[in-house]
């Protein structure tokens, strides 16, 4: 066994005991009881780097020679859903679909006001966000996010951040509408869709997200009837080509 290997899996359990003893349903021994919230804040800290380590010994790890491959073959019809080109006819309606709705959403902010003239829009509504009512729910449920909103909201970075937004969400509309990188534009429209939900806005962030897990799964062929067709095969295709046989002459 490797050494990578050997400290991916202690780590992963470590990793593993820190979201229990977030999430165990006995008030008593959270984070947040014994420690308050800033110790919730460490725990959840200490979680994310252990993460981002595992997952980087992992991947260095991946060519080594004793390393080992469990091939575990999925359904026929997933199969057929994210790896046959075929599939691409599926996709295309639910790439359009999500590619203009993004590309919807930035003309508004590109063509407003509040966003490409200082962000004075995304700054209200980042203090809505992290505002806590005295009475019902927060709109935020985390604490670490409500700290990285703050923390964005007092070093005024609003100012950069809403033209990142804006024109983030017409690079991931133009992106799906062309299948153009397909499964980078649905990872990056995932994450953004991500980050309102966590803020407390829901609108059509769940709908938008499941259609972009759909498609970051499928990357491989939700762009095959779009510009993906041609630019994977020249990146490094993903697809397999019929072998050709080739037929020996007959002899006398």
């Amino acid at each position: 066994m490797s050494s990578l290997r050997k400290w991916a899996t202690p780590l992963a359990l470590i990793a593993a005991a820190l979201v229990l003893w977030m999430q165990v349903p006995i008030e008593e021994i959270r984070p947040e009881t014994l420690g308050g919230e800033s110790l919730r804040s460490i725990v959840t800290l200490a979680f994310w780097a252990l993460a981002v380590v595992v997952v980087a010994l992992l991947f260095s790890d991946r060519k080594t020679a004793d390393a080992d491959v469990v091939e575990v073959e999925g359904p026929a019809f997933t199969r057929y859903l994210f790896s046959n080109t075929r599939a691409g006819l599926f996709w295309l309606p639910i790439r359009l679909f999500l590619g203009f709705s993004w590309i919807d959403a930035s003309l508004h902010k590109l063509t407003g006001t509040g966003w490409l003239d200082g962000g004075a829009a995304l700054k209200g509504y980042w203090t809505n966000a992290v505002s806590i009512p005295e009475q019902g729910r927060p709109p935020i449920s985390f604490e670490w996010y409500r700290d990285f909103i703050n923390f964005l909201l007092n070093g005024g970075h609003e100012t950069w951040f809403a033209p990142l937004i804006a024109f983030g969400e017409l690079a991931v509309g133009v992106g799906l509408v062309l299948g153009l990188l397909t499964g980078m534009a649905a990872f990056f429209g995932a994450l953004m869709n991500m980050s309102f939900l966590l803020a407390g806005s829901a609108s059509t962030n769940p709908v938008l997200f499941t259609f972009a897990i759909g498609l970051i799964l499928a990357w491989r062929v939700a762009g095959y009837y779009g510009l993906d067709r041609y630019l994977l095969p020249m990146l490094g295709t993903p697809w397999r080509t019929k072998a050709t046989v080739a037929t020996r002459p007959a002899t006398a």
